[in-house]
């Protein structure tokens, strides 16, 4: 999916003979799963764009198999400067494995329709 074809996503043998328990999943397909499902709880029909991503840290590696989790905390808001019915949110996401350990934690500043604001 990121076409990416370094062994360590591609071949198990070589995946463990570089020390893992098997295939590892490409760290950038994990940041864009891992922002992606937080969306319908947090975001779906108010995001006008995303403006960057910040202080991205792949905290434990992901294997195929495992089952993540991910939580998002709203750190910072502003109102914006150029668009009356937007602000500006900053969220930070965590996600974790099945077995609690954090894989991943990111920051995102995306735009945002504010509350009352049109959405057609």
């Amino acid at each position: 999916l990121t076409y990416n074809s370094a062994w360590l996503h591609t071949d198990e043998e070589y995946s463990r003979a570089q020390g893992h328990p098997g295939r590892l999943v490409n760290s950038l397909f994990t940041l864009s799963l891992a922002c992606g499902v937080t969306v319908g709880d947090t975001t779906l029909g108010t995001t006008q764009g995303n403006l960057g991503f910040s202080d991205v840290k792949f905290t434990n590696p992901v294997y195929l198999g495992d089952t993540l989790r991910s939580e998002t905390e709203i750190i910072a808001k502003r109102e914006s400067k150029s668009r009356p019915m937007s602000g500006i949110v900053e969220f930070e996401n965590r996600s974790y494995n099945q077995r609690d350990e954090m894989v991943l934690s990111f920051r995102r500043t995306g735009m945002m329709l504010k509350k009352g604001a049109a959405t057609a």
